[in-house]
């Protein structure tokens, strides 16, 4: 079986980038663990009444006319509990009731493996450490480490000399800190069984970079929206990695986006923070974002973290 051709670009014979359509917002209405499912529909009915005034208030805040596609986040990569057969009917079922509607459907595993294509190794890949000042280069790079962190390097070197072992306690201390620092260590992924399982919070980070439209494979999107029609299947790796839900949706990748998470995820989305504060975007797919931001008028932030917000609750 002979490999498809690449649209390429005659000029420069690289890869022609594709361009994605994109609404202003991407509104996640809900990130949940397959225990947070236990309790069966009413847990999604109390997660979506929780959320839904904040929905409103977001929506209000941006000026119409405002395109905004919806998405929710299923994890059948840690843990699988609910068939989507049954998962998926009490979800849209549960965000009607609350006033709310769900576009797009989105497995988590899709973020660690689409098709041929892995979006995690994608990411890591893009990974450039920063470097504080001073830094005496002993942290090895990250695709070995599988950690990254936003502060100061105060590794030791095997074999350093006692009267240097035993120097005093240094603090860490934050890359461009203001004032204070706020020091973070970033585990990337593990292997409990000698295969590597990625973590929460680089998942999370390519989630974010998928809405956001700025991953790419050989020119095209990682992931594209594949409606479904019909009853849902009894395993989820049957549905497409991007489910369009609903008819008429918007643009599943947006110029920003927004999540609405309960307090619990707080410091894995601090993680993504730190991890995209490291990612170097394409710079193809960065030009082309900007002259779609510039053509419909839209403040788009050159900080990919800019474009990133999120609303924290756990209750009203």
């Amino acid at each position: 079986m002979t490999e498809p051709e690449l649209e390429v670009d005659v000029l420069t014979s690289q890869p022609r980038v594709e361009r994605v359509p994109r609404s202003h917002l991407s509104l996640e209405l809900g990130h949940l663990y397959m225990e947070d499912l236990l309790d069966g529909p009413q847990a999604l009915r109390r997660h979506f009444a929780q959320i839904s005034p904040w929905a409103g208030f977001v929506r209000a805040r941006h000026p119409a006319p405002l395109r905004v596609s919806t998405c929710f986040l299923v994890d059948d990569y840690f843990s699988q509990v609910a068939s989507p057969k049954k998962l998926v009917p009490e979800l849209l079922e549960a965000a009607h009731d609350a006033g709310l509607g769900i576009d797009y459907l989105v497995r988590e595993s899709a973020c660690a493996c689409a098709g041929d294509v892995s979006p995690a190794e994608l990411v890591l890949g893009r990974i450039v450490s920063d470097p504080p000042r001073g830094s005496n280069g002993l942290r090895p790079p990250v695709h070995m480490t599988g950690w990254v962190s936003n502060s100061r390097d105060r590794l030791r070197p095997d074999g350093l000399d006692e009267a240097l072992a035993t120097r005093p306690w240094r603090p860490p201390e934050q890359n461009g800190a203001r004032s204070h620092s706020i020091c973070m260590e970033v585990q990337l992924w593990d292997e409990p069984d000698g295969r590597r399982r990625w973590s929460c919070a680089l998942l999370s980070a390519v989630w974010q970079l998928l809405r956001l439209g700025l991953l790419r494979h050989q020119g095209k999107p990682v992931i594209s929206p594949e409606r479904w029609t019909g009853e849902y299947p009894d395993r989820w790796e049957d549905l497409p990695p991007l489910v369009q839900l609903a008819d008429g949706a918007q643009p599943f990748a947006a110029f920003q986006t927004v999540s609405l998470l309960e307090t619990r995820f707080a410091d894995v989305e601090a993680a993504v923070r730190t991890i995209l504060d490291q990612v170097s975007i394409d710079p193809a797919v960065t030009e082309q974002t900007a002259a779609q931001a510039t053509a419909q008028k839209v403040d788009l932030s050159d900080d990919v973290v800019g474009r990133i917000s999120h609303v924290f609750s756990d209750g009203l």
